[in-house]
């Protein structure tokens, strides 16, 4: 975040508030706001958070879900998605579509997600997900039609890269995507 000169970030999906503590703790941020559907991880972030000292940043932690429409999350210089997206409903994509990157519109957003072709390094069994609450994990070419396609319709450029350790036929076990929207340079 710091690299893309970010002063306002929203973590969408922000759990129990570990990132926002991080960046909390760097002094670089005017605006940290975190949004979090699940009331105890909502809690849990609330109580961390309280005990921080912020400095003169701006720190809000709100309840809600990224697939619904927010005036109050719009304007943002930066936005993340840390291992949030393959906990939505397929069918509700379109409405994380809509919301984040149509409304929201931060002018670059991080988004990881698990790569499926990395699961049987892992010794998982063919179609067992990571975790019992995803609602999918995609291999590293679905990630990034999704990916390619939400920016093309949205006005963002998105590159691809990974973190983990990296393996020649399956890459890395966890796929991240950085859109940036193609208005922001004139910012």
């Amino acid at each position: 975040m710091c690299r893309l000169g970010a002063r306002s970030v929203l973590d969408l999906g922000c759990g129990a508030g570990l990132l926002l503590h991080r960046l909390l703790q760097t002094g670089r941020f005017q605006e940290l706001v975190g949004l979090e559907q699940n009331g105890e991880a909502l809690l849990q972030a609330r109580a961390m958070l309280a005990q921080c000292q912020s400095g003169s940043t701006q720190l809000k932690i709100l309840h809600g879900s990224f697939t619904e429409s927010n005036p109050a999350l719009t304007g943002f210089d930066a936005a993340v998605m840390l291992e949030t997206i393959e906990h939505v409903p397929p069918q509700s994509l379109s409405l994380v579509e809509t919301a984040v990157f149509g409304q929201y519109r931060p002018a670059a957003l991080f988004m990881t997600t698990p790569n499926q072709e990395y699961n049987p390094l892992l010794g998982l069994e063919p179609g067992e997900r990571r975790d019992d609450d995803h609602k999918f994990e995609w291999s590293r070419a679905r990630f990034r039609a999704w990916a390619g396609g939400v920016a093309r319709r949205n006005g963002y450029r998105v590159t691809f890269s990974g973190i983990g350790e990296w393996h020649a036929d399956a890459g890395e076990p966890t796929q991240t995507a950085l859109f940036t929207r193609a208005d922001a340079d004139a910012r």
